[in-house]
C-alpha cells in the first residue's frame, strides 16, 4: 500500500466513513502491520497537536477581546482611590470578569489533561480476571479442606485457585468460551456449575488477539446441558439496544443490565461493544445477551478512568474462532428465550454460565 492511498485510509478510517466490512479489514491491517498502526497513532497525534494549537488561538483570540473590553488601569485606580467601590466594580464587571476566569481555569486543566497529569498515557484498560487468592476468608479455606479431602479418593483439586473468571456453553456436550486473559497463565482450568459441581477443563484454542479462548470440559463426571437456549447473532446489534450480563463476580452468579452505548470499544476498536452494565473482576468472559435471549457478545474489560464504560467482545469474533477449530461445531439456532421475561430468561441462562477457575502454574 503506498503512502498516499494508506493516509487517506487513516484519515477515512478516524473520520468514520469507512464502512463496516472496510473498517473491519483495517482494524485487521492494524494488528497485523505495526507500521501501519504506528502511522495511524502519528496521525492522531499530528491531529491533535492542531486542534490544540488551534484552541490555543482561540483562546487568546477571546482573551484579547474580553481584555480590550475592561479597562484595566481605571479599575485599578478606582480600587486604589476609592476602597468602597468594590462592590460596585463587581457588579458592573463580574460578567466578563467570570468569564475570563473561567477560561483560564479550562486553558490549565486541559495543560494538566493533555501532559497526562490526571493519568498516566491512556487511560488504563482493565481486564476483568479476579485475583482471588487474597481475597479468601478463613471460612473459605476451611470448605476447600473439606473439598479436598471429600475429592482426594478421586485426585481432584489440590491447590487454591488464583484467577476466577466467567465461561459460557456454545455446545451442550461441554464446549465452554471465556476470555483469553482469564486462563492465560494456568497450570489446571476448572469450570464450576449453577450448583456449584466442579469440572476439570483443557484449553482447545485460543487467539490472544481478540481475547478469546475456547475450553472443553473432560471431566467423566461430566453431563450432556441438554439444549442450549440461547442462540448466537451474527448482526451488529443497535445502539440503545437493552442488553444482560450473568457472571461470577463473586461466589455467587451475579445479574447486571444496561444498554449497548457504542458500536466500538476503546478508541473506535471495533472488536469491541461499550456497553453500561456495571461489571467487576470477575465478570470477564461472561456472556453479553440482548433482550431477546441472543448472545452478542463476551463481557471482557472495562476503561479505569471512566465510571460505567465496559466493553464486550463482539459475536461475530466468536463465531469466527468457532469455524477455526480443529472440529465440526454445530451451534444452537432455536432461541427459546425469545418469549420469556428477564426472570424466566436468568432462569435458564443461568445454568450455561460457569465460575472459570485457574490454577498457578
Amino acid at each position: 500500500m503506498n503512502e498516499v492511498k494508506l493516509q487517506d485510509d487513516i484519515e477515512r478510517y478516524l473520520s468514520g466513513e469507512m464502512t463496516a466490512v472496510e473498517h473491519k479489514a483495517f482494524d485487521l491491517l492494524r494488528k497485523e502491520d505495526p507500521a501501519v498502526n504506528a502511522k495511524l497513532a502519528e496521525h492522531q497525534e499530528f491531529t491533535k497537536i492542531l486542534k490544540q494549537y488551534s484552541n490555543r488561538l482561540a483562546l487568546e483570540t477571546r482573551l484579547d477581546a474580553i481584555h480590550s473590553e475592561i479597562d484595566v488601569h481605571t479599575l485599578a485606580d478606582e480600587l486604589i482611590i476609592h476602597p468602597s467601590f468594590i462592590v460596585r466594580l463587581w457588579r458592573n464587571h463580574h460578567s466578563k470578569i467570570s468569564v475570563a476566569a473561567s477560561i483560564a481555569i479550562f486553558a490549565i486543566l486541559s495543560t494538566l489533561f493533555v501532559t497526562g497529569y490526571f493519568n498516566n498515557q491512556d487511560s488504563k484498560y482493565i481486564q476483568l480476571s479476579r485475583e482471588v487468592g487474597n481475597l479468601k476468608h478463613k471460612t473459605d479455606n476451611l470448605n476447600l479442606k473439606l473439598a479436598q479431602t471429600a475429592n482426594s479418593r478421586s485426585g481432584k483439586i489440590v491447590a487454591t485457585d488464583r484467577f476466577r473468571g466467567t465461561g459460557f456453553a456454545i455446545t451442550s456436550n461441554g464446549l465452554i468460551v471465556t476470555n483469553y486473559h482469564v486462563v492465560s497463565e494456568y497450570d489446571s482450568v476448572y469450570v464450576q456449575n449453577a450448583a456449584g459441581k466442579s469440572f476439570k477443563a483443557k484449553v482447545l484454542y485460543t487467539e490472544p488477539q481478540n481475547d478469546i479462548a475456547i475450553l472443553k470440559i473432560t471431566d467423566t463426571a461430566f453431563k450432556n446441558l441438554g439444549p442450549i437456549p440461547y442462540t448466537f447473532k451474527k448482526s451488529a446489534s443497535d445502539l440503545a439496544e437493552s442488553v444482560y450480563t450473568y457472571g461470577y463476580s463473586q461466589d455467587q452468579g451475579v445479574f447486571g443490565d444496561g444498554k449497548l452505548t457504542a458500536s466500538n470499544g476503546l478508541n473506535g476498536d471495533s472488536l469491541d461493544y461499550q456497553i453500561s452494565i456495571p461489571v467487576n473482576f470477575g465478570n470477564s468472559g461472561g456472556p453479553l445477551l440482548d433482550s431477546k435471549g441472543n448472545i452478542i457478545g463476551i463481557v471482557q474489560a472495562k476503561q479505569s478512568q471512566l465510571e460505567g464504560v465496559h466493553f464486550a467482545v463482539k459475536t461475530s469474533y466468536l463465531l469466527s474462532a468457532i469455524d477455526s477449530l480443529n472440529q465440526k461445531v454445530v451451534l444452537n439456532t432455536k432461541n427459546t428465550l425469545a418469549n420469556l421475561t428477564p426472570v424466566q430468561q436468568l432462569k435458564k441462562v443461568k445454568n450455561y454460565v460457569f465460575m472459570v477457575k485457574v490454577y498457578d502454574k
